[in-house]
């Protein structure tokens, strides 16, 4: 049954039990102030750094360096965050000197714990989420103002080296793999070239572009050949007509000029034949070695073409090795470096004592309702006729007939002891 179901009920237990109440908050604001006193403090440092974009528009020079920059800081987050980079840093700044006692395998969580890397997307183009990042915020948070403006230092000169090395890294091998392509094509080529040159040779097959002129230097063997016939057929026709209509003596010296020149035609037809049969021999082929040149002529053209796709995407990859080298694509720079924290983060000592004394006296008073709760007591009239439903004939208030004052209750305190010896 609770005695409390109004302000002057509770204003009464408040009197009632102010004893309790001092004591709880008494005790509970010492409590709070020792917790204020030992507490340790927190110090925040932030520096920023601004993603900038390339100079040279990447229609104009392509960057080799794929990917979004929030992939590339989340992979450089991790190797930041590895073992031995932390206790490399604490080594560095000489964090932790005092606690000696301290194992590697608490520091690396602590630290881990007290940096904080986020970054700020930058605005979109179009509907479309490209992962890009223009902010990057290193915040680190230790026992004094120094050691966290240097950890947060600290940390953003290496994000920004590890940028530009992974950067340089990623170029570079890119260069190195489309040259190193390059060479192995262009070997595999001049070996398909010698290979199709002994092929021709084993064969006695002609080049492709001799091909057509022997077609040519037949064609005008053909046509010599034309003329020596209608030369010796002019010349047989004057012989004949001189043994017919001249002498007998001009026509016999007609008939041996005659033979004479039609021996030496005779003897031009045939080194022109020759040279002909010799000519269409060389131009014929047979189907295995047709279909070999085939085969061999599709290999070098499909070589061909991958060769220079591969010098164009290594020109592509030197340009931006050269960007990269230059500092001219992606860069890390510090828009707001890490300030030296004037103030502690957290709430202070002083809030802290004070809501601790706020928080004892709240427990003060629960205590006070507690012991009223344990031994329920009708105090008023009110409460008997809430409680029962019936009114008191008479109240009679307590009466303190202590006398007032501390002097006063002292001897009336000797008075008592001294009582009951009077009587015996």
């Amino acid at each position: 049954m609770s005695s409390i179901y109004s302000i002057t009920d509770f204003l009464d237990m408040i009197r009632r039990r102010i004893r309790c109440i001092l004591i709880v908050a008494i005790l509970g604001s010492l409590a709070s102030l020792w917790y204020a006193f030992h507490q340790s403090q927190t110090y925040s440092s932030s520096e920023v750094i601004q993603i900038t974009r390339p100079k040279i528009t990447g229609e104009l020079a392509k960057s080799t360096v794929d990917g979004s920059s929030a992939r590339r800081m989340q992979l450089i987050q991790q190797r930041l965050m590895a073992r031995g980079t932390i206790l490399d840093v604490v080594d560095g700044l000489g964090l932790f000197r005092d606690q000696p006692n301290l194992r590697e395998s608490e520091i690396v969580p602590m630290m881990r714990n007290s940096i904080s890397i986020t970054g700020t997307a930058a605005a979109r183009e179009g509907y479309t989420d490209d992962g890009s990042i223009s902010v990057l915020t290193i915040t680190a948070r230790m026992g004094s103002a120094e050691d966290a403006q240097a950890v947060a230092r600290e940390f953003s000169r290496r994000t920004i080296e590890l940028s530009v090395a992974t950067r340089i890294e990623q170029a570079r091998e890119t260069l190195v793999f489309f040259t190193e392509k390059e060479a192995a094509l262009a070997r595999e080529i001049s070996d398909l070239e010698k290979e199709i040159a002994a092929f021709r040779h084993e064969n006695a097959v002609t080049l492709p572009g001799a091909i057509e002129m022997r077609g040519s230097e037949i064609t005008a063997i053909n046509e010599s050949l034309l003329a020596l016939s209608r030369e010796e057929i002019e010349l047989r026709t004057l012989a004949e007509d001189a043994a017919a209509t001249q002498r007998e003596a001009y026509a016999l010296r007609v008939q041996r000029e005659y033979e004479v020149q039609r021996e030496t035609l005779l003897a031009q037809r045939k080194l022109l034949e020759d040279r002909r049969d010799a000519l269409e021999a060389s131009l014929e082929l047979t189907p295995e070695v047709d279909r070999r040149l085939t085969s061999y002529d599709r290999k070098m053209e499909q070589m061909q073409s991958e060769l220079q796709l591969i010098t164009e995407r290594r020109a592509d990859a030197e340009v931006g090795f050269r960007l990269e080298t230059a500092r001219q694509g992606e860069r890390l720079t510090v828009l707001e470096p890490a300030p030296l924290p004037d103030y502690a983060i957290g709430s202070g000592r002083k809030s802290t004592a004070m809501k601790g004394g706020l928080i004892s006296i709240a427990l003060g008073i629960l205590a006070a309702f507690l012991l009223d709760l344990k031994t329920p007591v009708l105090r008023s009239s009110a409460q008997m006729k809430r409680e029962t439903g019936l009114s008191p004939v008479v109240a009679i208030p307590v009466l303190d007939t202590r006398p007032s004052g501390a002097a006063g209750r002292l001897f009336a305190r000797r008075d008592t002891k001294a009582g009951p010896s009077a009587k015996s």
